[in-house]
Parts: structure tokens; sequence; C-alpha cells
């Protein structure tokens, strides 16, 4: 399962200690990444943070700013990963995280100084790096991330030992949450993901309202 909460808000490390006990011993846990760390305050998301960032700081969180907040967010999200004996770790970030050399410089700049520890840590870009592929095939190889994409709309740039694939509807934009994938939809998933050459493993995640029943469909097709 991919954490979506650890994204909208830290969540008390009492409370993933629970979620860790709670599971089998075998269940994996996705965490996706702290929006401290990506996005702005401005950002609409924050409306869910439970938390008001005070106006002299509002400026120091989001877009992987080499700023003492996103390093300690870093350090904090690592902690829950460990916590939870996490493999990976989702960064997303917004459309408003353009292809700029400044953003590039950012990104750089953290992926460079954290300690990462055992971790795999994907990404998911939105907007406009997809109008630059060789900048972000670039950035992708050098900080040796795993490129999130959904299969049924674009290719990964590159192929790593973990792939990771999101899917949040199909349609003209990024998500449409409400759309329900169909047989034939699936049946396009699964013969792109087998025939995958070089990964060792793929990660498959759903994120639609249909999220349960179409993961349990494409499993099912699986095991066909």
């Amino acid at each position: 399962i991919e954490l979506q909460a650890t994204f909208y808000r830290i969540p008390r490390l009492s409370t993933v200690e629970r979620w860790r006990a709670d599971a089998p011993e075998d269940f994996e846990f996705v965490v996706k990444a702290w929006q401290g760390i990506t996005h702005p305050p401005s950002s609409p998301t924050w409306k869910k943070a439970g938390q008001k960032i005070p106006p002299e700081k509002r400026e120091k969180y989001g877009f992987f700013k080499p700023t003492s907040e996103v390093f300690e967010a870093w350090d904090t999200v690592k902690r829950i990963c460990e916590t939870l004996k996490s493999k990976i770790c989702v960064f997303q970030t917004p459309p408003s995280f353009r292809c700029t050399e400044e953003n590039v410089r950012n990104m750089r700049g953290f992926f460079s100084a954290i300690n990462k520890g055992n971790l795999f840590l994907a990404w998911e870009p939105r907007g406009d790096w997809y109008n630059n592929l060789p900048k972000l095939k670039e950035v992708l190889e050098d900080l040796q991330l795993i490129h999130v994409v959904d299969p049924l709309k674009r290719q990964p740039l590159i192929i790593t030992p973990i792939m990771y694939f999101r899917l949040h509807g199909l349609g003209p934009r990024d998500v449409n949450y409400r759309y329900k994938y169909s047989d034939i939809d699936l049946e396009k998933l699964k013969t792109y993901v087998l025939k995958l050459e070089g990964p060792e493993e793929a990660y498959v995640m759903f994120n639609n309202i249909y999220m349960f029943d179409d993961a349990f469909r494409f499993k099912k097709l699986l095991e066909d």
C-alpha cells in the first residue's frame, strides 16, 4: 500500500509504529514524501496539512529548497520509512515545479546531500518537464531516481531495477480520479508490465476512486 497520509501531514511516530505493528510481517508500505519537501505552502494541498506555517517561514518549504526546514522534513520522512521498514519513498512534484535551472539545482543539491539509507527513491514529475525530455532524463539518471509514470499515458525515460507506476485515471489531464479502468485498459497494462526487460520488480499502484476494485481486478488478471 502507498501511504498518502504522509504526504499531507507528518503522523506521530507512535501512529506509524502502530501501523507497522498491526500489519502482517510481509506487508509492504510505500511512503509518499511529505509535501513540505516538494510543495510550497501556497499549494492547495496544504489545506489538508493541519498546520499553519508562520509567514516568515513560508518561503523555506517546498521545491527541494536547500533550507534546514526541508532537510529536517526529509529526516522525519526517512524515520517514518525506517519504522515501517519501507523500501521505496515517492516524491511527487506539482506542475508549478517547473523545469528551470533553479529547480534542477535544488534537486541536485537535495538528493546529493540527503542520507537515503537503503531506500529506493522515486519521482513523479508533472507539468513542463515533459517538454524537455533530455533534461528530465539527465536528472533521473544523475540522481538515480525511479521515474514514476502511468504507462497507459507515457513511457518511463529510464529503466531501473525497480519500476514504479501510479495510475490516476485516463483523460486529458494528469489526474481523473473518477475514471474506472476497463478490462481492455487492464489487459494493455498487463501486456506492458510483463514485456518489460531489465527490471527485477514492478509496482503498479492505483490512485483513483475505484482503486481497490481496479487493483483487485488487475491482480486477478495477472494470476490468470
